[in-house]
């Protein structure tokens, strides 16, 4: 049974699903930051996916960086892996403006988080919700 790591439900936003992976939005509005997380249990690295669900983890990647690529119009997509903190396999995402608070540095511990507020989520989501249309379910919550 698939449960998510309570590190990503307290620090994360659920956005929606892909067929194979949740995608939360970190919940520090000053990067739009996005974690997929492939929904099969005790899987902590990509190679012990099985080959079908590395295709689809890899689909599902690049669907959502090209995505947030043209809906934020991001100067770069940082992409990650890490699990040092929360070893449940999971996938970042984040959108960089070279006028970010952060660059050109990583935006791990480099800033104290800033919560969304509901019009700045809403208007994040919505963003989103105008590029990815297509292969993703939005939670209830986003539904239009």
């Amino acid at each position: 049974m698939f449960n998510l790591h309570s590190q990503l439900v307290n620090d994360g936003i659920w956005i929606g699903d892909f067929e194979l992976s949740t995608l939360l939005l970190m919940n520090d509005r000053q990067f739009p930051w996005f974690i997929l997380v492939p929904r099969r249990e005790d899987v902590t690295e990509i190679f012990q996916l099985d080959q079908e669900d590395r295709v689809q983890l890899l689909n599902e990647s690049c669907w959502l960086a090209e995505a947030l690529k043209d809906g934020f119009a991001a100067h770069k997509i940082n992409v990650a892996a890490l699990g040092n903190m929360v070893s449940q396999l999971h996938i970042h995402h984040i959108v960089r403006y070279r006028e970010d608070p952060a660059w050109p540095a990583p935006v791990w511990g480099k800033l104290p988080p800033v919560a969304y507020g509901e019009e700045q989520l809403n208007e994040c989501v919505s963003r989103l919700q105008a590029v990815l249309t297509a292969n993703f379910t939005y939670a209830e919550r986003f539904s239009r």
